[in-house]
């Protein structure tokens, strides 16, 4: 099995190589591809100088910050063209501790999609201000309502997809920009019949850097939650 980690990147150069080499520990059969949306703070040129140094980890550049969903849209597409059996979602910023990919790749032995959990198992979240945990967990409730979406963390970013899951998604139809991508692409495989299993971790908030969350991106998750359900409803999924 070949397996494929993505990694979108703005502004992430105090933590890129270092969780990238964290990752690569883990198994041998494991790639790292970063998709940087051209960093000012030079992220793109420290993955370019890894590149030359392990021909594990692999770099795709855009021009302008253009959302989470593109780039991560563009590094399916490019797992697909490459052969790869598994592809993770990840971030780069030690909110998602490589430590849990093994399991990942245990689960998805009996699933479809895996998903990263912060709330299976109670509330799994570290150093986040109570604003923004209670922002998150309640998105989860109302996407849940809203959906009917049968998982406790449908916000999460961290997954695992079975290559065949990105195959049947018409990847250029999904929408989302922000983090209410993560959303729509649960719901989706859900709708096409695939299996989708939680996995607990824990979730801590980023050591290095600035999060990415605007009000823009809330606005986004808001209104994609009904627009994913009118789709269903029309038969447009």
């Amino acid at each position: 099995m070949r397996n494929l980690v993505i990694i979108p990147t703005y502004n992430e150069k105090e933590n890129i190589e270092k969780i990238v080499n964290q990752i690569l520990e883990k198994d041998p059969s494991i790639d790292v591809l970063i998709v940087d949306d051209n960093s000012p703070d030079g992220t793109g040129e420290v993955a370019d100088k890894m590149v030359k140094e392990n021909s594990r980890i692999l770099v795709m550049h855009r021009e302008k910050k253009a959302g989470l969903g593109t780039a991560y849209k563009a590094g399916f597409k490019f797992a697909l063209e490459n052969g790869y059996d598994h592809i993770f979602e990840m971030d780069a910023d030690f909110s998602h501790d490589p430590k849990y990919i093994l399991r990942f790749l245990e689960a998805i032995k009996e699933a479809d999609l895996v998903l990263g959990s912060r709330y299976i198992s109670g509330v799994n979240v570290i150093n986040w201000p109570m604003s923004r945990l209670l922002l998150s967990y309640y998105a989860n409730v109302y996407s849940r309502w809203v959906t009917g979406l049968p998982v406790k963390d449908a916000t999460g970013g961290f997954k695992c997809f079975r290559r065949k899951v990105l195959e049947t998604i018409e990847l250029d139809e999904v929408k989302s920009e922000g983090y209410s991508f993560q959303i729509e692409m649960s719901f989706r495989a859900w709708k096409k019949g695939f299996k989708i299993k939680e996995i607990p971790i824990v979730f801590e908030d980023r050591r290095e850097g600035k999060s990415k969350m605007s009000k823009k991106i809330v606005r986004e998750a808001v209104w994609m939650v009904w627009k994913l359900r009118l789709w269903s409803i029309l038969g447009r999924l």
